[in-house]
């Protein structure tokens, strides 16, 4: 357990007592509110924390620094997203602006809600959590409720001088997309003002998503993440490019198939060489995501006008060539690449030497690599060892799918051993515990069909060679349904009704077409 002052333990026993707590703010000292906050988040004292945000004495709110690690308590709660504590947060932040005869002067300027992390385990006591696009419903809906009430109120002259900066990272969907429209549509009349710092769309039909984006502000956008079920086409992605500036982009997600060059004309070379120019005037871009796209040969066309150097790139299932690794081995990002994703690419028979002149360039940064379905084998297991001995700020090894025996994964467990900053690693299933003669990649079907008890016991081996080796701070596991996506997890229902209904659709186009035939 962490740590805590003295100061933290009678902050804890203030906001135990609810009621006790709620009458005796007014004679709080203002700097003592920090304080409070975090003793109240960690024990989900609802009432208590609306209350500290509703009579807020300080000019800034900044969720991240609230709850991060402090002096009196070490521990960083920015991970909980607890449902309690959060609507409380922002029901008082409501309330702030309604509150008239505070004791306190108003100088709240500025709330920052994007330190708040979303992760998948959750350690609050009521166990439910409210994810991003929670929030962005949440906040837009107290926003608009605020003005609907600021105008059938008589309210106090001085509540209309209220000004309040809310920064949030937006998470759009079909679902929240009229509300969110809405509360953005009206912000120059409300006294909270949202500030979309990052924004992330998913299932939104593209109409929509080009006129929301415009509403953002997309002067301020740090983060623009369109993942599943935007049907994004480079066209479109020029269109957007062209019509809108990005200056203080830092990360840029295009979904799947944004890209695909075995359909390319002379037209559409030239409108990849305008969106890599484009991307070029983005001075602060370092992280980039294409992940599914068809990529082959034209790395290059796109990331030399860049003039920053990405830290973060994800070409996974890319087609890329040989090409396309040599440029990025000796491209100037490669000495600063702290996260690189290749999954997909079949390393060891295309480019092995370029592949690791790729690692050892980037080896004094890198901090998490991907290699999924990579075909690599036991066959490649010394090489593998060899690029990767140079990687010594590897946090995060990821290489699940790759067809590899029990034997050759317990050599690189004895390696992984060696990584002083190693914390992470996704390991596939052993080859040995599937049937014989199985194909890689493996199929969605066949992916569960292995020897369950013998994957158990190996994995015990492995962990073992970790305890052995007093390496019990990297944690292991195969996670068969991928990673975790906050994200995802949060809009699944809205997600899986979405790809039924476009199978659906699928089918009656099909049997039309089976009709007219017979």
């Amino acid at each position: 357990a962490t740590m805590k002052s003295l100061r933290f333990i009678s902050a804890e026993a203030f906001v135990s007592n609810a009621a006790f707590a709620r009458k005796s703010l007014g004679g709080v000292a203002h700097n003592l509110f920090p304080l409070l906050f975090k003793a109240s988040y960690l024990l989900e004292q609802g009432e208590v924390i609306h209350d500290l945000v509703e009579n807020w004495p300080l000019v800034d709110f900044n969720m991240g620094k609230l709850l991060g690690t402090t002096v009196d308590y070490q521990e960083d709660l920015s991970q909980r997203t607890c449902s309690v504590c959060l609507e409380s947060c922002l029901t008082g932040l409501r309330d702030y602006v309604l509150n008239h005869p505070s004791p306190y002067m108003k100088r709240l300027k500025v709330v920052d809600l994007t330190g708040i992390k979303d992760v998948e385990v959750q350690f609050c006591e009521c166990k439910k959590t409210m994810g991003r696009w929670a929030r962005t419903q949440l906040l837009s809906k107290l926003c608009l409720e605020l003005l609907v009430y600021l105008q059938q109120t008589q309210c106090n002259p001085g509540t209309f001088e209220i000004s309040i900066d809310v920064l949030i990272d937006l998470f759009v969907t079909e679902r929240n997309y009229e509300l969110v429209v809405q509360a953005l549509l009206k912000k120059c009349y409300c006294p909270l003002k949202i500030c979309c710092v990052a924004f992330r769309t998913d299932n939104l039909a593209l109409q929509k998503f080009f006129y929301i984006i415009k509403l953002t502000d997309p002067s301020l956008l740090r983060k623009l993440e369109i993942v599943h079920n935007v049907r994004l086409e480079m066209e479109h992605l020029e269109i957007l490019f062209n019509s809108i500036r990005f200056p203080l982009l830092m990360s840029l997600t295009l979904p799947a198939q944004t890209f695909n060059v075995r359909r390319f004309t002379a037209t559409d070379e030239q409108m990849l060489t305008n969106i890599g120019e484009k991307m070029g005037e983005m001075t602060q871009l370092t992280e980039l995501s294409m992940s599914f796209s068809i990529l082959t040969g034209r790395i290059q066309k796109l990331l030399s006008p860049l003039k920053t150097p990405l830290k973060f790139l994800d070409v996974s299932n890319c087609s890329l060539n040989h090409a396309d690794v040599a440029y990025l081995a000796n491209s100037f990002h490669a000495h600063h690449l702290e996260v690189l994703d290749l999954s997909g690419h079949n390393i060891p028979d295309l480019y092995p030497s370029i592949f690791f002149k790729l690692l050892s360039h980037s080896s004094s940064v890198l901090r998490i690599l991907t290699l999924e379905d990579c075909n690599i084998q036991d066959t490649h297991v010394n090489m593998l060892i060899l690029g990767l001995s140079p990687c010594q700020k590897l946090q995060e090894f990821k290489f699940l799918g790759n067809p590899l025996s029990s034997q050759a994964l317990k050599r690189l467990f004895t390696f992984f051993c060696e990584l002083p900053m190693l914390k992470n690693v996704e390991f596939p299933v052993p080859r040995d515990c599937y049937p014989i003669g199985i194909t890689y990649p493996i199929d969605d079907a066949s992916l569960c069909r292995f020897d369950h008890q013998k994957y158990e016991s190996v994995a015990e081996e492995l962990n073992l060679i970790l305890l052995q080796a007093n390496r019990e701070d990297v944690k292991a596991s195969t996670p068969l349904s991928g990673s975790y996506d906050a994200a995802v997890q949060e809009t699944n229902n809205e997600l899986g009704a979405y790809l039924i209904k476009s199978f659906k659709e699928t089918l009656e186009k099909f049997t039309t077409f089976l009709n007219k035939m017979s």
